[in-house]
């Protein structure tokens, strides 16, 4: 994932009314990246990939059965969502 998409996927996530909304949303424009919803709190030992006014964006890495953040945008597989804390 680049720079570029990144911000895209912020604005569209910060857009949306809540976390869910930014979820379906983005997987309905960045299909077939899984979007997974998570709570801030499980992640705040994680620096977001990206931060907006109401959402933090982090990169997902899989290796097929466990998932993981990254910070390397060639390993996302995925994103995911949370609302900032």
């Amino acid at each position: 994932m680049d720079a570029a998409t990144l911000a895209d996927a912020l604005a569209l996530a910060d857009a949306a009314a809540d976390v869910r909304q930014a979820a379906a949303r983005l997987r309905e424009r960045f299909a077939p990246l899984r979007v997974v919803v998570v709570d801030a709190f499980d992640l705040r030992g994680e620096t977001p990939a990206a931060t907006g006014v109401h959402r933090a964006l982090y990169l997902g890495a899989s290796d097929g059965h466990c998932w993981q953040v990254t910070d390397d945008p060639a390993r996302a597989a995925g994103l995911f969502v949370a609302d900032r804390a």
